[in-house]
């Protein structure tokens, strides 16, 4: 083992010095050597050599693209090169720099066992020009140096490259996430992730990766956090249109829910006491729908087309949506605004090539003025009157529903919230209801949520009351999936289906599509899109709610009556298992 001091000093900012000393750190301890480094910047010398350490050492080495004064190492053999070889070529570099002292690089182990430890990660800064870049860069090479495998997501300015596959996630035995923004993190769950800031992966690589292995915590694995992962599990299959799709759809329900609550409240006071103005009432109407429904299209578009060209296609999303908003083209409009939007600010991305020196001026001039302009001009003079058209037609459609075809709309879109319980197919249910909301048809919304919060209540009624068809671990489970129930949160159902899909499914189908055409049939209007029965509580916000929470009462009743008539009782030793 040989001692080894070093001094980095790239040429063109930081980047270059703080590369070249986490490569050699990194590389260095991997082979066993001791290693101190000097790092030479713009922003001055840090971490300066000591005489103390200069004197023990037995090499020195100097990484620099500029002129390093080495009057204090005249007692010791130097070796130089350049920034980006120590970056590169690092253990060809430590290699030649021992060869001063007689000492043969040993071949780099990994302390992993049968296989290299695999990691993924994520790097994200605010601005995505430089330092996204930086930290997944030192990740890389001191992974790599260890004899770790990595792959590295970079989410920056104009979009994310080299996005993580499911099985990259699958296989990973740690995560961490080097940001400085938001990451979401649904998709690791189970997983050992790590936290730190962008910053830190770039000064102190090796330390992250260290930190990482001793402080990373494990995802919780309690049914909420099953459900969650079955849901990330799900997201990373999706691709296409419907992916960019549900992207907005699932920005935009927070503006929604908020908004369909305040506008509930409001009627606490009485149905038309929005109308005074100055009133409580009226300033809650103003929130709910002067607001956030107002809101509610503008982010649909806008995270569309973030979902198709990532933040280049945030700006001219949001302002299609507010157009199609004026343009009285509604949801239906926004959705187009948002295809539009990103499909347009991807192809400018990917056509424009300007100088490195350049680069940055494209998230933050060229794209946003160049998307916007094509977007709004497509939305004015081609786009919005056809749709609005379409959309005044099938709201005039649906508020002009018989009894008879009401039901069978309740029938379908009942059992299309269970069909897949979360699903492409459940998500298109919901969409087409809230849609409806900014055109106020309240009906389809109503069967919608009623029919959504049935199965996992019918089979958290099926573990109580059939307790011999289901193991401990599933008894245990519904306790849970009935608090989801009774939040509207239907994917609390598919662990349960997971297990036993062939009479699981089946069950939880016929009891939602009942319960969306007695909603239908009783006349059931919801004015908030989210909420399940806690929602219920809240004057006036719901339509015949006597009627509305006995439909529910039923669909539990069929769901659950089926699941006892379908599942077989199972051994008392498999129900015992935990």
């Amino acid at each position: 083992m040989s001692k080894i001091v070093a001094v980095t000093a790239g040429a063109k900012g930081v980047a270059h010095t703080h590369l070249a000393a986490e490569a050699l750190s990194a590389t260095a301890q991997a082979l066993g050597h001791q290693i101190r480094v000097e790092r030479h910047s713009a922003e001055g010398v840090e971490a300066p050599l000591q005489g103390a350490e200069i004197a023990a050492a037995d090499v020195v080495l100097i990484a620099a693209d500029l002129r390093i004064e080495d009057v204090r190492f005249v007692t010791k053999p130097v070796y130089r090169t350049s920034t980006a070889r120590a970056v590169t070529q690092t253990a060809a570099v430590l290699a030649e720099a021992l060869a001063l002292t007689g000492e043969e690089t040993p071949q780099m182990t990994t302390d992993t066992g049968q296989r290299p430890l695999r990691v993924v990660a994520i790097t994200s800064c605010p601005t995505g020009i430089a330092h996204t870049f930086m930290a997944a860069d030192a990740l890389k090479k001191t992974a790599a140096a260890r004899g770790w495998e990595i792959a590295v997501e970079t989410q920056g300015s104009v979009g994310s490259q080299n996005a993580l596959s499911a099985a990259q996630i699958q296989a990973a035995d740690l995560v961490v996430i080097a940001a400085d923004t938001h990451v979401d993190d649904s998709r690791f769950a189970g997983k050992k992730v790590y936290k730190t800031s962008v910053g830190a992966a770039v000064k102190g690589a090796a330390k992250v990766l260290d930190a990482a292995l001793a402080e990373g915590v494990v995802l919780g694995t309690n049914l909420a956090d099953t459900v969650d992962a079955l849901k990330a599990q799900r997201a990373a299959t999706r691709s296409g249109p419907y992916m960019h799709l549900l992207t907005g759809v699932s920005y935009m329900l927070p503006l929604v829910v908020a908004g369909g609550l305040l506008i509930a409240l409001s009627f606490v006071f009485g149905i038309k006491a929005f109308e005074v103005e100055g009133t409580l009432p009226a300033a809650l109407m103003a929130i709910g729908g002067g607001a956030a429904f107002k809101l509610m299209v503008p982010v649909l578009a806008g995270f569309i087309a973030y979902s198709i060209a990532d933040r280049p296609g945030l700006t001219p999303g949001l302002i299609g949506g507010m157009l199609a908003v004026n343009l009285n083209a509604g949801f239906l409009g926004g959705i187009v605004a948002g295809f539009l939007a990103g499909y347009v600010a991807r192809w400018l991305r990917d056509a424009i090539k300007l100088p490195r020196t350049l680069e940055g001026l494209k998230p933050v001039l060229i794209l946003p003025l160049l998307s916007t302009a094509i977007t709004g001009l497509i939305m004015v003079y081609v786009v919005g009157t056809p749709v609005a058209a379409i959309l005044a037609a099938m709201t005039a459609f649906l508020q002009g529903l018989g009894t008879t075809n009401a039901v069978v709309l309740g029938l379908i879109l009942g059992g299309m919230m269970a069909v897949d319980m979360g699903g492409p197919i459940n998500k298109a249910a919901y969409t087409f209801a809230v849609g409806l909301l900014t055109s106020s048809t309240y009906a389809p919304m109503a069967a919608v949520m009623a029919a959504g919060m049935t199965p996992p209540l019918g089979l958290a009624l099926a573990t109580l009351v059939a307790k011999n068809r289901f193991t401990a671990e599933e008894r245990e489970a519904g306790g849970a999936a009935a608090v989801l129930g009774l939040s509207f949160i239907t994917e609390g159902a598919i662990p349960f289906a997971a297990k036993d899909p062939a009479r699981v499914i089946p069950s939880i189908i016929v009891g939602s599509a009942i319960t969306g055409a007695l909603s239908m049939a009783l006349g059931c209007l919801l004015v908030a899109p989210h909420g399940g029965i806690f929602v219920l509580a809240i004057p006036h916000a719901v339509t015949n709610l006597g009627l509305y929470a006995l439909s529910i009462v039923i669909g539990t009743l069929v769901t659950t009556g089926l699941l006892i008539a379908l599942k077989k009782p199972i051994p008392a030793e498999e129900r015992a298992r935990s």
